[in-house]
């Protein structure tokens, strides 16, 4: 048991948590699955190689349960945490002004708070073995501020800002710090409703013509991100663009988010 690498991922029951928990069970480490949903940690599990992973319902926004998901995790591992995948996350979308104050705060809570949380409940762990990674959830919508989506694109550079600085704090202990930055990607977020609209965000981002990426794509990526230099790592097309537009084209990107935007809210009055 201790000569197997552990990996202890947050919103691990579906989506991308899943995928890269299937993708590095599959390279022979062990798991650690978190989420809140206990019935979806079940069936993640069940999918997963025998005895390769162990589960905990957790809320990612209480820190004294990261406190005791990682303490258990950390015994049934041997005592090693290679990677924190510090992923769970929501999605909101809508118009700023008119979603609910409720619904700001749950965004920040769960997305920033929750990584914070995972963080500093995580590091310790970390430290104890040199080469280890925390892996972070961010989004295209880090890149750039996305029109539409404004406090989930404000969590994400938060997250990104967030393993920028712990990247080199960390850097003495020997413990790594790297992002995810996927677009769209095909995971359950897609499904939920954007605030003031009768779509969902699927429906959305396929009417803005943009693409949808296969999550397989992302459990990839986040290999290579854990074994790789680079802080940030994009998945998908439209995040690929959107971080040399950011750096090359910043005017293009406003008014082309503007009149997406502008479409957007004249096709719901129509």
């Amino acid at each position: 048991m201790a000569g197997e690498q552990a990996i202890f991922i947050s919103g691990g029951a579906s989506g991308i948590g899943l995928a890269v928990a299937g993708y590095f069970a599959d390279k022979g480490w062990r798991i650690g699955l978190a989420d809140i949903d206990a019935a979806g940690l079940e069936a993640a599990k069940a999918g997963l190689p025998a005895g390769m992973a162990t589960t905990y319902v957790m809320d990612v926004r209480d820190h004294g349960q990261w406190e005791t998901a990682l303490a258990g995790f950390a015994a049934a591992s041997g005592g090693r945490i290679d990677v924190l995948f510090n992923n769970a996350g929501v999605a909101v979308g809508g118009e700023f002004a008119a979603t609910p104050l409720s619904e700001l705060q749950r965004c920040i809570d769960i997305n920033l708070m929750g990584v914070v949380n995972g963080a500093h409940a995580g590091f310790p762990y970390l430290a104890k073995m040199p080469g280890s990674v925390m892996l972070i959830t961010s989004s295209a919508a880090g890149i750039y501020g996305a029109s539409g989506v404004a406090i989930y694109s404000a969590t994400k550079f938060a997250v990104r800002g967030l393993a920028e600085a712990l990247d080199g704090e960390w850097r003495p202990a020997g413990v790594k710090v790297r992002t995810l930055m996927p677009s769209f990607i095909e995971t359950p977020l897609l499904d939920q409703p954007v605030q003031g609209s009768n779509r969902n965000v699927r429906e959305s981002v396929i009417a803005s013509g943009l693409e949808i990426t296969p999550v397989a794509e992302v459990a990839e990526a986040a290999w290579n991100a854990v074994h790789g230099d680079r802080v940030h790592t994009q998945v998908g097309k439209t995040a690929k663009k959107l971080w040399f537009a950011a750096r090359w084209m910043p005017g293009q990107i406003r008014k082309t988010a503007g009149k997406r935007l502008d479409r957007e809210l004249r096709s719901r009055t129509s």
